[in-house]
């Protein structure tokens, strides 16, 4: 009778609870039992560990093995596990030393020949066996990715037969080779865009504060690309909301260490479902909202999205977390993201103009796919008229992405300064200690909140949106000048 013992890590959500996986091998008829709520992917790993195995030189002992895969209670998905599942086999038959495993966790999926393919999840979990003080063996695709961590000791392998050697003392592993991290991708210039004075304003507010915005014009007008120079227009992402970014893009195999501190620009089609918007499925998985954490969130052709799509973003909007509960599993996400969105005025887009054939039924059928609570939680409602002939013809004017971002720079260091955070986060009690507008701003606004019929949570909005514009002007107090321009990003709202 022989037991084995090799740690691993499984994945809850974000978090990255430890594994530990015992392999026991007894006398009587030669099978392989896998305990431990193992899902399909799991359960396959006997064949691919069988094969890896005796493809890799070993023997493939010939006893009853029992593997457990602990704590019971959590479900264990992915291919991670037929690394240290193999590894058990082999110690606990005495092919490789038992007190070789002690000290590492491992985690990587087998192909037939022993080599390691790379598995979801290697920055998750690398974050969350940091504080084990313990060596972590990953595939060498999946630890450039864990090395981001910047904490434990991460080991690159190629095969199985390169653990063994690792773990034999023969042929010890290596850390992985560094890799480009650097923000050298060229973004769209905010110079390239002609004409639209107010709307390239409005992307400046909206990047000032973390606003969310709403672009409202014909087709052509310049929409999707105002919404595409708005990262430039970003400062790069620090060195924790990096790690955050990254980590929720390695749980869906979408991380690329080349694309490090880069802030995402994820624009999903209008076909989305809510579970790829919002995330879900069993196990939970992320979806686009927080694959878009720390980044941009543009939906275009918003009244096309489902209604009851559009419906589950009103929570991640105001709290920056998505919360997935399931019959048998709950998992949480971070969703601090920024919603930029685009629409037609109707259903043909040239609403007001000569060719346009919607009836006034069709264009309030069109306008009423988006509800008020979800418009409210929009903080800048622009619109983006069609251009003259004459600014098509010129050549593109206005600031560069450049010069904006230093403003916004600017802006975003006044509001860490005095609370930490964008003023888009401001809660109830912070908007009336850090955005009490000025005795003249205060009448402007309140004589605009009966004028417009604005709700409590538009009021507070225009109030956040007028302390980014002070931010921007670097004054400390709210005049009336910023609070009248912030009311005008609401009248579409309620014109």
């Amino acid at each position: 009778m022989a037991l084995a013992v090799a740690l691993s890590r499984g994945l809850d959500g974000l978090h990255a609870p430890p594994v530990t996986v015992e392999v026991h091998l007894a006398n009587g008829l030669p099978g392989l039992t896998l305990v431990g709520l193992p899902d399909a992917e799991v359960r396959e790993a006997r064949d691919r560990v069988r094969a890896a195995i005796l493809n890799s030189g070993y023997e493939f002992p010939s006893k009853r093995i029992t593997i457990n895969l602990a704590p019971a209670d959590l479900p264990k998905e992915s291919g991670r596990f037929d690394l240290p599942i193999a590894l058990g086999i082999l110690a606990a038959s005495g092919q490789i030393p038992v007190d070789g495993l002690r000290g590492h966790e491992f985690a990587g999926e087998l192909s037939l020949s022993g080599e390691l393919r790379p598995i979801r999840g290697a920055l998750a979990m690398a974050l969350q066996a940091a504080g084990d003080k313990r060596r972590f063996v990953l595939p060498e695709a999946s630890a450039p990715e864990a090395a981001l961590a910047g904490c434990g000791d991460i080991l690159a392998a190629d095969s199985l037969l390169a653990v063994c050697a690792h773990l034999s003392g023969e042929r010890p592993l290596g850390a992985p080779p560094a890799v480009d991290i650097g923000n050298g991708e060229i973004l769209p210039d905010l110079a390239d865009v002609r004409g639209q004075a107010q709307a390239k304003r409005a992307l400046e507010i909206a990047a000032a504060g973390r606003h969310s915005l709403l672009m409202y014009g014909p087709p052509g007008a310049g929409k999707s690309m105002l919404a595409s120079r708005l990262p430039g227009l970003m400062p790069p992402l620090t060195e924790s909301e990096a790690r955050e970014s990254a980590a929720v893009l390695s749980l869906v195999g979408q991380f690329r260490p080349a694309g490090w501190g880069r802030r995402m620009f994820r624009s999903p089609h209008h076909s989305a479902s809510a579970v790829a918007l919002v995330g879900g499925g069993n196990p939970p998985r992320p979806g686009e909202i927080s694959l878009a954490h720390q980044g941009i969130l543009f939906l275009d052709e918003l009244p096309e999205f489902d209604r009851k799509v559009l419906e589950t973003l009103r929570e991640p909007l105001e709290s920056g977390r998505v919360h997935i509960a399931r019959a048998a599993r709950q998992a949480e996400f971070p969703a601090e993201f920024q919603l930029i969105a685009a629409m037609n005025p109707c259903p043909c887009g040239y609403h007001g103009q000569a060719r346009c054939r919607c009836t006034p039924e069709q264009v309030m059928r069109y306008r009423g796919k988006l509800s008020g609570p979800f418009v409210d939680r929009i903080d800048l409602l622009i619109e983006v008229p069609p251009l003259p002939d004459a600014a098509l013809a010129g050549q593109p004017d206005g600031e560069t992405s450049a010069v904006v971002r230093e403003r916004v720079a600017a802006a975003w260091a006044r509001q860490r300064a005095r609370q930490g955070g964008p003023n888009a986060r401001l809660d109830n009690r912070e908007i009336d200690q850090l955005c009490a507008p000025e005795p003249a701003a205060a009448q402007l606004l309140q004589a605009a909140a009966q004028r417009l019929g604005l709700s409590a949570r538009a009021w507070h909005r225009v109030l956040k949106v007028a302390r980014t514009i002070a931010d921007l002007a670097a004054s400390e107090t709210i005049a009336a000048a910023h609070v009248g321009e912030a009311i005008q990003y609401r009248r579409l709202a309620h014109d």
